[in-house]
């Protein structure tokens, strides 16, 4: 095993240990809120797990412990993929940045609350995208490579506002139909897409350019 081979190993386990915590903390915390908001358990849970910054989180925590614990196995091998990196860094880069710019601040947080959520918007984000930016093949992703990636967050968007209805609940703000009206946040949801559309782009656009790195 390289020196280089060993850092991404080690950048991968510190960037999965820290994901792991804090979705497991974030879980912690949003169970003991069932006095307050008189939900069930399992409509928390479900809550929890509808949360994209939650899924994104997830997908990294999962695809790196897997890349360092079994890079041979069925999951390690499709998480190994350049093009499945680069859609979960597309994903967690939009969470950082739509939760900085747009979503920040909504919420009073304090204590251990606030450290969590900065864990999950802020710093997993952050070192995802260097872990990505450093650790990428230049010269492998392909413009093709674009339309599968937005699937995931168009599903996403289509299950928060068919089941906003239902449990009378939305992940965020600029999705709740009930408030704004569907006509709004089908424009909401052009716009977040269109987020995702770009960022894909530019992930694209800079490994096209330099040269190819050595496997």
């Amino acid at each position: 095993m390289n020196h280089s081979t060993t850092t991404k190993k080690s950048a991968a386990a510190g960037i999965a240990i820290i994901a792991w915590i804090a979705l497991i903390v974030q879980f912690y915390l949003i169970q003991q809120t069932t006095n307050i908001t008189g939900y069930s358990t399992l409509k928390v849970t479900t809550n929890y797990f509808s949360y994209f910054t939650i899924l994104s989180n997830l997908l990294i925590a999962v695809s790196l412990t897997s890349s360092v614990v079994a890079p041979s196995s069925a999951l390690g091998s499709f998480f190994s993929k350049v093009t499945v990196q680069t859609a979960i860094a597309v994903y967690i880069f939009i969470v950082g940045l739509v939760y900085n710019t747009v979503l920040r601040g909504i919420t009073t947080l304090t204590g251990l609350e606030w450290i969590v959520d900065n864990m999950l918007h802020v710093l997993v984000p952050l070192l995802y995208v260097l872990y990505w930016f450093i650790f990428t093949p230049q010269k492998v992703l392909q413009w093709k490579n674009l339309a599968p990636w937005l699937i995931f967050p168009a599903v996403y968007l289509l299950y928060s506002l068919l089941r906003g209805p239902m449990a009378d609940w939305y992940p965020y703000p600029f999705l709740h139909a009930g408030k704004f009206g569907y006509g709004q946040v089908a424009i909401n949801s052009v716009f977040v897409l269109l987020a995702f559309l770009l960022a894909g782009l530019g992930a694209i656009a800079w490994n096209r350019q330099g040269k190819a790195s050595e496997r």
